[in-house]
């Protein structure tokens, strides 16, 4: 009878050191359960959110509407010239998108910050060390914002919400590019500053609407500038000898001001009006609030733009 006792007591033992073992170490399905999102951003990095963010701070203006359009819950933005949504005016600034207030974005005590690819990665660092997570995200092309939306979703938790809005973008594009004649035109997309004359590759904005119906951008194969991908050094020289038959401008500054100046230098510049687009009268400026930075949500509209000043007749 001793002995039966003493070996249950034993093997009671034994399963309660077992189950102890067992509740300091989780399983991995039980760990897996505790991350909220992992998330590839566009700078390569997998970014994984333990839970879900609700003080999101934004250092791209362009990231606003598609984020808010999905359920995300932004405290912080950056000041910006471009029209600001009436719901995000009364957000906490953290300065110039190309300059940004580390002390201001601290401030807002952010669970998660989304930097602009290119702009803003400098940030990291600092993010990094007041254990803040960080997002790298590019909105520039079509296919750029349907992927940043969909991290969007991944982030505010509502991946419908984002389906559904790329599903409407698609269906709009895909109706206004059927109505454009099938034609291979040669596109020449110059981007005008205070500092001079730039020609935009397939990567920019323009180009890539382009791109959507077909037109050929005569830089395609241009080595880029070192510091814009999307960009190619401007000669007038290669232009003349390229003859687009068409030549979009997209623009920052005064657009007055930059209209003037170019109409300015095509007047005294036989080399300009040699050239196809300029002598059949079919030069057009983009407006900047769709080509300077990242249309987002409009990008339907920024495609109906551009089709609208070659085939206007059409729509």
């Amino acid at each position: 009878m001793t002995k039966k006792i003493l070996s249950a007591i034993l093997i009671a033992g034994f399963l309660l050191t077992g189950c102890g073992t067992e509740k300091n170490s989780p399983p991995a399905e039980m760990e897996q359960a505790q991350v909220f999102a992992t998330i590839d951003d566009d700078a390569g990095r997998k970014v994984i959110l333990q839970q879900k963010p609700t003080r999101i701070v934004v250092t791209s203006a362009s990231f606003l509407e598609p984020l808010h359009a999905v359920g995300g819950v932004i405290v912080g933005r950056p000041d910006s010239k471009n029209k600001m949504p009436d719901w995000a005016k009364d957000l906490a600034s953290v300065g110039a998108v190309y300059q940004i207030d580390v002390e201001r974005l601290l401030n807002c005590a952010p669970d998660l910050v989304i930097v602009n690819k290119g702009m803003n990665e400098k940030l990291l660092p600092v993010l990094e060390e007041n254990k803040i997570p960080a997002l790298v995200v590019e909105l520039k092309t079509y296919d750029d914002v349907k992927r940043g939306l969909k991290n969007f979703s991944a982030i505010s938790g509502d991946t419908q919400a984002g389906e559904k809005i790329i599903a409407d973008m698609d269906a709009a594009i895909k109706a206004i590019v059927e109505r454009v004649p099938k034609e291979k035109l040669r596109v020449a997309i110059l981007h005008s500053t205070a500092q001079g004359l730039t020609v935009q590759l397939d990567g920019s904005i323009a180009g890539s609407i382009a791109k959507m119906f077909g037109w050929e951008n005569v830089a395609s194969g241009m080595t880029p500038l070192e510091k814009n991908p999307d960009a190619a050094p401007y000669s007038m020289e290669t232009l003349a000898e390229q003859n687009p038959e068409i030549i979009f401008v997209t623009s920052m500054g005064d657009l007055d001001e930059i209209k003037s100046n170019m109409t300015r230098a095509i007047a005294e510049n036989a080399a300009w009006q040699a050239i196809g687009a300029v002598k059949d009268n079919r030069l057009y400026f983009l407006p900047q609030d769709l080509f300077l930075l990242s249309p987002g949500l409009r990008y339907p509209e920024a495609v109906k733009t551009m089709a609208q000043l070659i085939y206007s007749d059409k729509f």
